[in-house]
């Protein structure tokens, strides 16, 4: 089994007749993602390679029984493609964006808690069921269909951990890249208990990093909630206060929350092994299994 997606998933692709939304949805439909529709305003009864494209999510949804959009619309644009997702039938929205300006999601993250749509992002890789569907960006070649799951804040850190995975013939039930903006649709959390509540996902890999306190509460639900044996992975441990880092999120504050030292304390304290480099978070897993 797997989590959010699968091979019967449906996706619509919002942005697909510009340039990163046209080349990343040829990309899904070459590793065997069911790519049904685009969605772009005033482009509708156009095609993109074969796939119909619809003036509205709602038509595409409507006409080709979507239930899952990729979001590569630019930053300004972005929060209302994701609006005009969460205010369909769909059960998973994607959003790749990054810089999307944070009073724009703040809006969004009010709507969510209005809709039963789930979304992944923004500023994320997206998400892969190895050797079924691929949402996003991620690299389909590194990854092999197995028993761990994966969730990351950051898209690099999952190919490095998940390339020593795969080398060493451990496959992947689903990794998810939940994106590094301060204010994302799916948490840690999120993932974690989809992860504990799938029986094929025998052991699960955190990537965290620093900034915020996200990592500290997945610590404490993995501690009071999970059997399922977790390992983690903090970036940024050489990282000064103050200093943002790569993402929007990855910042140390001067009260010291968000440190890589309080988060690897944290995930320690609920019975998580964290590696030194994605080696080791291999290593561990290997254990696990």
């Amino acid at each position: 089994m797997s989590i959010f997606v699968d091979d019967d998933t449906r996706v619509v692709v919002q942005g697909i007749t510009g340039g990163e939304g046209k080349f990343h949805a040829g990309q899904m439909i070459e590793y065997g993602t069911n790519v049904v529709a685009g969605a772009v305003p005033g482009k509708g009864g156009q095609d993109v390679d074969g796939v119909p494209v619809y003036d509205t999510v709602d038509e595409a949804v409507e006409a080709e029984n979507a239930d899952a959009s990729v979001i590569f619309v630019p930053p300004a644009f972005a929060a209302d493609a994701i609006f005009e997702s969460l205010d369909t039938d769909l059960d998973l929205a994607v959003a790749i964006t990054e810089g999307i300006p944070t009073q724009d999601m703040a809006k969004v993250n009010k709507r969510l808690s209005e809709t039963d749509t789930r979304l992944l992002g923004p500023n994320c890789p997206g998400i892969i069921t190895p050797g079924e569907a691929k949402l996003g960006i991620l690299p389909g070649n590194i990854f092999s269909d197995g028993n761990v799951g994966l969730v990351s804040r950051s898209g690099t850190l999952t190919y490095q951990v998940v390339d020593n995975l795969t080398e060493r013939g451990i496959g992947q039930t689903t990794a998810i890249g939940i994106g590094g903006d301060p204010i994302i649709g799916t948490s840690f959390i999120d993932a974690l208990e989809a992860f504990e509540a799938d029986d094929e996902t025998d052991a699960v890999v955190m990537c965290g990093e620093i900034g915020g306190e996200d990592e500290e509460q997945a610590a404490k639900f993995i501690g009071e909630h999970m059997d399922t044996p977790v390992t983690g992975f903090i970036a940024g441990r050489t990282a000064p206060p103050g200093k943002r880092m790569g993402h929007a999120g990855a910042i140390v504050s001067g009260s010291g929350t968000g440190t890589a030292q309080s988060k690897i304390d944290a995930l320690n304290d609920a019975g998580v092994p964290v590696g030194d480099t994605p080696e080791e978070v291999a290593d561990h897993v290997e254990e696990f299994l």
